[in-house]
């Protein structure tokens, strides 16, 4: 079955840094879309970024832009998600997810969905 196990959250300092890692399994990684979502407590899940099969076209949220960088590496099947500049609004529980096309994944509609990695930062 189909697995994507995130992680690499944490607690962080505002203003430092953090990767988060999506390890998937189970799939043709290569043939998927990948992205990240998160979701503060009280708050409805929200898009972060998203990366397609090649790599070769990236979205990101107006939220993150210039700070966060999506990535993936086909060989060992894993997208990351690197995180600068840290805000305590970047608080939240991360999942990642896949979709064969991007426009799926950034609207939430992804097959499948990581379990999620906690994001705790400190002002």
């Amino acid at each position: 079955q189909v697995q994507l196990v995130e992680s690499g959250g944490g607690l962080v300092q505002a203003g430092g840094s953090l990767t988060l890692s999506c390890a998937a399994s189970g799939l043709t990684f290569s043939s998927y879309a990948m992205g990240w979502f998160r979701q503060a407590p009280g708050k409805e899940r929200e898009f972060v970024a998203a990366i397609t099969w090649s790599g070769g076209l990236l979205r990101y949220a107006d939220s993150v832009k210039g700070r966060f960088t999506i990535s993936r590496d086909n060989a060992k099947n894993t997208v990351y998600l690197t995180m600068n500049n840290l805000k305590p609004e970047d608080a939240a529980v991360y999942y990642c997810n896949a979709a064969p096309h991007i426009n799926t994944v950034q609207a939430g509609r992804a097959d499948y969905w990581g379990q999620g990695t906690q994001v705790t930062v400190s002002s």
